[in-house]
């Protein structure tokens, strides 16, 4: 009763402090504007346009701002600062529904150092980047004259002083800005001497029927046009064919052979109890023998399990629209707090499959698992941090936001690995084996070169990465370039397909290591199930020397660097896919045998 009424009383103060506020005619949060107010204008960053993550802050060019127009940085969420994005004010004031021609921003004169300035960043195709009431624009800064000259000391370079904003409204809402150059305003930068420039801005409105709803519909246009669909259908295909062959052949091969393997066996109990063993029925003692180094793979199937979990999530916001696009920082706030909250399931795995196999310091274990994944990680973030520092580029974080992570690390990633730890402990669960394992282990036959781990690893990556290397373009052309991807549904479809092709491979690999009485398949089903991230980082290096234009230190480390810590996380993840499906296999076979 007590809480019922308080629960009223503040109900009613909230009433009172409301109707006490005075009516806001126009809000920033809402997007509701009325004529002559001040909608938000921000600059973000500008950079090189073929690197992605070389950006700087849009005032470290020599841009000048007007004297009424007050420079201040927005406050941005975690995942914006994880993006880069650096948000200040913008030199430009568009007010609702205030057309201007060609208005005066501000006049400079500037110096020798700020014409190379310039000159180098026109040179290096630099572009820039701006907000306008949520919506993102872009811009070049000027142009490289090439016209007739085989030298490149001969080319002209040119910046452009003139901005044209082109924006559409429907009511009192914004729905679409265009920014373009004027191609007549250039100023020459060739020669490094002063040179005075006028930044000039006009603003043309014209209204739309296109609701506020759809108004960030145009940013996915792209990767929605019909022969972009043709080839992601054409991927799906594609890899559709490569399940459908891989199913077909384990179900015809692999159940006729274990069908003929089990007449066989029950015929050898039958009437030749004395023949020479051979075959996978008769390493039935050997093949649930513990493997070496059990508490790296519990670890390994701890972080995979987590990784696994997370990006299923991640698919489950992207389904139901949470990253639309240009949605600052929503995919990275989305990552670092689910991994937070998901370092449970890697504690209870790791700990839980750890003492099954009799493992007795689980504490080792639970710090292993917790290192496994975020130790490579964190080491290659503060090189590559340090590289962001050196470059004064907006990819180095500030010192607050790396204290916030650690802190999130701390007090959420860290307690809730070890309460997961600790539950995997406490579940007493054994591992269930249905053979009894021999004292001595089984010496192993020689084996052709083709049937070691190298070798297998390569034959099992190979066709799970078949089945998504279409795709893979697009989405590094999304993640590293500025394409849109948005075809969520389609990307998680070949997800399943990668999933389903790894775990078949691996358990048609892992039976003929048995059938040649290699009962050392534990640390062969996680290799071969992971090798696909191996073949995803041999397309990086595909992909950066043919497909793109990047260059420089910064970019080329900021690239490899990241994309191996993803293609290892894709190997844990695909590695523990890889074993549980052995493991079922394994555990499947040897119940219908009989053993001694």
């Amino acid at each position: 009763m007590g809480k019922k009424m308080a629960s009223a009383s503040y109900a009613v103060v909230l009433f009172i402090v409301c109707c006490a506020l005075p009516p806001a005619t126009s809000d920033s949060s809402d997007h509701r504007y009325s004529r002559g107010d001040s909608v938000p204008l921000y600059a973000n960053k500008v950079g090189p346009f073929h690197n992605p993550s070389e950006t700087y802050r849009y005032f470290d060019l020599p841009f000048c701002h007007p004297d009424d127009v007050k420079v201040k940085d927005k406050k941005e969420a975690l995942g914006e600062i994880l993006n880069g994005d650096r948000l200040v004010t913008a030199p430009y004031k568009l007010d609702f529904m205030h057309d201007k021609d060609s208005e005066t921003v501000c006049q400079r004169r500037l110096s020798q150092k700020q014409v190379a300035q310039f000159r180098e960043a026109v040179a290096k195709d630099y572009y820039f980047q701006m907000y306008y009431d949520d919506l993102p624009f872009w811009g070049f800064l000027g142009k490289v004259d090439k016209e007739g000259k085989s030298d490149p000391s001969e080319y002209k370079y040119y910046l452009f002083t003139h901005l044209h904003f082109e924006i559409s409204y429907n009511k009192d809402r914004v729905i679409e800005i265009n920014a373009r150059t004027d191609p007549n305003a250039l100023v020459d930068i060739t020669e490094d001497k002063e040179v005075g420039v006028d930044f000039v801005h006009s603003v043309k409105w014209k209204e739309t029927n296109t609701p506020f709803e759809k108004r960030m519909e145009k940013y996915s246009q792209s990767s929605s046009l019909p022969h972009h669909l043709e080839i992601h259908w054409f991927s799906i295909i594609n890899s559709c064919v490569t399940v459908l062959l891989l199913t077909g052949f384990l179900a015809t091969i692999l159940m006729r052979v274990l069908k003929n393997d089990f007449v066989k066996y029950a015929h050898d109990e039958e009437t030749l109890d004395d023949q020479e063993e051979s075959g996978w029925k008769y390493i039935h003692g050997d093949v649930f023998r513990y493997p070496k180094y059990k508490s790296l793979l519990a670890a390994a199937l701890g972080c995979g399990t987590q990784l696994f979990t997370l990006t299923i999530f991640i698919f489950f916001l992207a389904l139901v629209g949470v990253f639309y696009p240009y949605n600052r920082g929503a995919l990275f706030t989305a990552l670092v707090v689910i991994y937070a909250l998901t370092s449970g399931i890697a504690g209870y795995t790791a700990a839980s499959f750890y003492c099954q196999l009799e493992g007795t310091n689980w504490v080792r274990n639970l710090l292993l698992t917790g290192a496994l994944f975020c130790g490579p990680l964190f080491l290659t973030f503060c090189f590559l941090n340090t590289v962001a520092i050196v470059y004064s580029a907006t990819a180095a974080l500030p010192f607050g936001t790396i204290v916030v992570i650690l802190l999130i690390w701390a007090l959420v990633t860290s307690p809730l690995l070890v309460l997961g730890g600790i539950a995997g402990k406490n579940s007493k669960a054994e591992f269930q084996a249905p053979c009894r394992t021999t004292k001595y282990p089984r010496e192993i036959p020689p084996l052709p070169w083709y049937r070691g781990a190298l070798p297998q690893m390569a034959m099992a990556g190979f066709l799970p990465f078949s089945a998504i290397y279409i795709e893979l373009y697009y989405i590094f052309a999304s993640v590293w370039g500025h394409r849109i991807y948005t075809i969520y549904s389609i990307l998680f479809i070949v997800f399943i397909i990668l999933l389903i092709v790894t775990a078949f491979i691996t358990v048609a690999l892992t039976y003929f290591q048995l059938a040649a009485e290699d009962h050392e398949w534990w640390w062969r089903s996680f290799l071969c199930g992971g090798s696909t991230g191996l073949f995803i980082y041999a397309y990086c290096l595909y992909y950066y020397y043919a497909r793109s234009d990047m260059s420089g230190l910064m970019q080329t480390s900021f690239f490899f660097g990241y994309m191996a810590c993803i293609c290892y996380g894709f190997f844990l993840l695909l590695g523990a896919v890889g074993f549980r499906a052995s493991l079922f296999f394994v555990r499947h076979i040897y119940r219908f045998i009989k053993c001694e």
